[in-house]
């Protein structure tokens, strides 16, 4: 992808190198902790922070696969997950 772009743009890889690392620490400082939850990159993709609560153990939980009987749900911690949803513009290039 990189020598792509260089060959396309007439920049150096090393140019083409150092404007991806920027991108990467551009989308690290917008989905972090601390920071806004969300990244676009018009056109293209959304990159978005979803926060999931933590769940508590369950017990006699009925089992999905293997009706009538029960089972026990072990406890999940907080977590923080990561999405990625396309734009219109790149839903369109697939069609």
């Amino acid at each position: 992808m990189v020598a792509e772009i260089a060959e396309v743009t007439g920049l150096t890889r090393k140019d083409v190198n150092a404007v991806m690392d920027e991108l990467s620490s551009i989308i690290e400082r917008h989905i972090k902790k601390r920071g806004v939850g969300e990244f676009t990159l018009p056109g293209l993709l959304k990159i978005k922070t979803v926060k999931k609560p933590a769940q508590k153990a369950r017990k006699g939980v009925p089992n999905p696969f293997r009706p009538g009987e029960t089972m026990d749900v072990a406890a999940k911690p907080a977590s923080t997950k990561v999405k990625v949803l396309p734009l219109k513009k790149l839903k369109d290039m697939a069609m």
